[in-house]
């Protein structure tokens, strides 16, 4: 027998390295055969008094044996005996069976009388805490339902190379938080509001949209409100560039023209938009970027007065109308605020597609996504500046995710619009006839 025990004790130290191992070196396999069934055990034992420490319980009337004082002997032993009767007792909300994702776990739970979502996504960050994960996100598939969605380890940490894009208009620049490609697709989302402070990533995502988009038969139109320092190296692949608000009255002249002439050709064609046109007489997509979308609408003096009004005027027409007739905007910026105008709300509001990153002050993530959902604008708050393209990302549909664009150095997308700068229409060609 005691020759037993060293063995037995090196059996346990190999077994339990080997564990080990397997969990650092091929993590993806680890968890869902060894380390999900032990968490699922943990989850479902100890849910009840998560459940009450975080505040989900109701009290309810449940028939329960309970012990009441009967007789005092003459000794004064209380003597007791048991009683059924109806009692209070903290109701937990029943938990269904947990399932395994890529990064974690998800559960699906049924509210409790008088409860909604939105309670669920306030115990969130005490939710984690308590089961030590890194995150808990609530969403509500449909009434009376909550669904839980665990990330043991944040998925953000690492972000591995970009796929190459294999549709149109569509490009995969980065992951979300579910483990899922990022993508950014004009067809389904047509306009995009990137906001986003110094070397929080929003120029590196813009980098990753260009290379995405570059290999595709598409027209790049680049408003750099910088000068042209941001988008001039990239000139190649571009069909036209503005770099000062002159040029950008001009161009946004030419935009509004070409949609005009779309909208013709749509109507003489009898459709509806240009996707519904014939691939012979289908004139090419067109994706406008825009860099510091705040010097469109800066004013020093009045001389610039009607300059910007009548830029304002025809972005917001390009953006109301220009989905319908093959013109997709991404907006970028650092500062979006409603003090620079009325303008600017207006156009927000055409921009189903949000991408905040860190920003410097609360109200431009407030422009980015306060009116979608109050727990998104908190996470985006939350964002580090050790974490450079880290953003909230919200789409049409309201939901919204944390996510993290592929960093491409700047070297890696000038490469990319000189070689396929011979895909660049040109810009008197785009407008021939507008």
């Amino acid at each position: 027998m005691p020759e037993a025990l060293p063995v037995a004790l090196m059996v346990l130290v190999a077994g339990t390295a080997g564990l080990l191992g397997w969990r650092h070196w091929h993590y993806r396999s680890f968890w869902p055969i060894v380390g999900f069934p032990l968490v699922a055990i943990h989850i479902r034992a100890t849910w009840r008094r998560v459940a009450l420490g975080c505040g989900l319980t109701k009290k309810r009337q449940r028939w329960w044996f309970t012990t009441v004082p009967s007789l005092i002997a003459s000794t004064g032993i209380v003597r007791v005996r048991r009683r059924f009767q109806r009692v209070a007792v903290d109701t937990k909300p029943s938990m269904g069976i947990p399932m395994p994702t890529r990064f974690g776990w998800r559960v699906t739970l049924h509210t409790l009388e008088g409860q909604i979502p939105e309670d669920y996504a306030q115990a969130a960050e005490r939710l984690a805490h308590s089961w030590g994960i890194h995150a808990v996100r609530a969403t509500s598939p449909r009434p009376g339902r909550v669904v839980l969605t665990a990330t043991v380890r944040d998925p953000l940490v690492e972000v591995n190379d970009s796929p190459l894009s294999v549709e149109l208009l569509k490009v995969a620049v980065g992951r979300l938080e579910t483990g899922r490609p990022w993508e950014i697709d004009f067809r389904t989302v047509p306009h995009w509001l990137n906001a986003g402070a110094t070397q929080s990533g929003k120029s590196n995502l813009a980098n990753v949209l260009l290379i995405g988009l570059a290999p595709q038969p598409v027209a790049l139109v680049g408003f750099d409100l910088k000068g042209g320092v941001e988008f001039t190296p990239y000139a190649p692949r571009l069909s036209a560039l503005a770099t000062s608000r002159a040029e950008s009255v001009s161009l946004l002249d030419d935009l509004v023209a070409l949609m005009a002439s779309r909208m013709d050709l749509c109507r003489t064609s009898g459709v509806r938009n240009v996707w519904q046109l014939g691939s012979a007489v289908r004139p090419v997509p067109i994706v406008v970027l825009i860099d510091e979308l705040a010097e469109l609408y800066l004013m020093a003096d009045k001389s610039e007065k009607d300059q910007i009004a009548k830029t304002s005027t025809a972005m917001l027409r390009v953006a109301q109308l220009g989905r319908a007739f093959g013109i997709y905007l991404f907006l970028s910026g650092q500062r979006i605020g409603s003090d620079l105008g009325v303008s600017v709300t207006a156009l927000r509001a055409q921009c189903s597609g949000r991408i905040c990153h860190r920003v410097n002050d609360p109200e431009t993530a407030a422009m980015t996504l306060g009116d979608l959902d109050p727990s998104a604008l908190i996470s985006a708050r939350a964002i580090p500046a050790e974490t450079p393209g880290v953003a909230v990302v919200a789409g049409q549909d309201g939901r919204w995710s944390r996510a993290r664009s592929f960093f491409v150095s700047q070297q890696a997308a000038e490469h990319a619009a000189l070689t396929h700068a011979a895909l660049a229409p040109s810009w008197a060609e785009i407008t021939a006839g507008a």
